[in-house]
């Protein structure tokens, strides 16, 4: 009785919290969406980050247009499915299907969209900097130079250093351009490229030979982690093989034998069983991912 009345509180407050954040969207006026919209080149502190701006983030992070103008669309589907399950199927459908699967996908989409957008731009990022340093020789500023190398880029690197563009165009400094845009994304070598231009703006010095030496440290950084990820290969395989044999062996059983996990489950003591190995598999992965992220 203590779990389906504690799993009924957790689909309720959910719940609450998506009725909060539509009527957030819903009272939003219209002047200040204008202002957002002008405000989108405007470098955004990363302080700013709460709310709903957390998923703006992440979107804009994996190359995706924002989610705002469809939230309350999306929200109201979501809301309206876990009311049907409720019905349908008890809360423990609600919890297991509607309220934990959707966005734990959404996560791991924006998450893969994101490394893969961001491991294609520190790629283009080199030929990028090696087009800045043609043009400085040839006489250029070095804010041109890097202006005019943004757009003869290719994308997705061309889309996401385009907020560099405008907000230059709107007044901002170069290096606190490459700041906004280093912030966003997160990568070491897009903080390397906004401090040099720092360095450069505040002490002076040879631009060209700065960025050459910005190209090579990418580069270095770019065959170190493939080394890396080559000589820790056969430790990552097995840790995916060992997070996904109990799956497998789930499976199975559903194949050979389709009533034996419901009868575990209809019982008191199974549920507790299959509850805790459902636990021990989440830590048993989470211990993996950690594991190989630390070699």
């Amino acid at each position: 009785m203590i779990p389906a009345l504690l799993l009924l509180l957790i689909a309720l407050l959910m719940a609450c919290l998506a009725l909060f954040i539509v009527f957030r969207v819903l009272r939003n006026p219209t002047t200040s969406r204008v202002l957002n919209r002008l405000a989108q080149g405007q470098p955004q502190p990363a302080a700013r980050v709460g709310g709903l701006l957390w998923l703006d983030r992440a979107f804009l992070q994996a190359g995706l247009p924002r989610p705002s103008e469809r939230l309350r669309l999306w929200l109201g589907l979501w809301l309206g499915a876990m009311l049907l399950a409720g019905l349908a199927g008890g809360w423990m459908a609600v919890l297991a299907c509607l309220l934990l699967l959707p966005p734990l996908c959404l996560k791991l989409y924006l998450s893969w969209r994101y490394h893969r957008q961001v491991r294609r731009m520190v790629e283009q990022l080199p030929p990028l900097l090696d087009h800045a340093v043609r043009s400085l020789k040839a006489g250029r500023t070095l804010a041109d130079a890097v202006l005019n190398a943004i757009d003869a880029s290719s994308d997705p690197l061309k889309t996401a250093l385009g907020r560099v563009s405008r907000n230059v165009q709107l007044g901002v400094s170069l290096p606190e351009a490459v700041q906004d845009v280093a912030e966003l994304y997160e990568r070491e070598e897009f903080r390397l490229f906004a401090l040099g231009l720092k360095v450069n703006q505040r002490y002076g010095g040879n631009a060209s030979e700065l960025l050459e030496n910005l190209i090579t440290l990418i580069r270095e950084r770019e065959q170190g982690a493939r080394q890396l990820k080559a000589m820790t290969g056969e430790t990552r395989f097995t840790a995916m093989v060992l997070a996904v044999l109990p799956l497998l062996v789930l499976v199975y059983f559903m194949l050979t034998n389709p009533a034996y996990l419901p009868k575990m489950w209809s019982d008191a003591s199974g549920q507790h069983l299959l509850l805790t190995a459902l636990a021990m598999q989440v830590i048993g992965c989470f211990t993996l991912w950690r594991m190989v992220r630390s070699v």
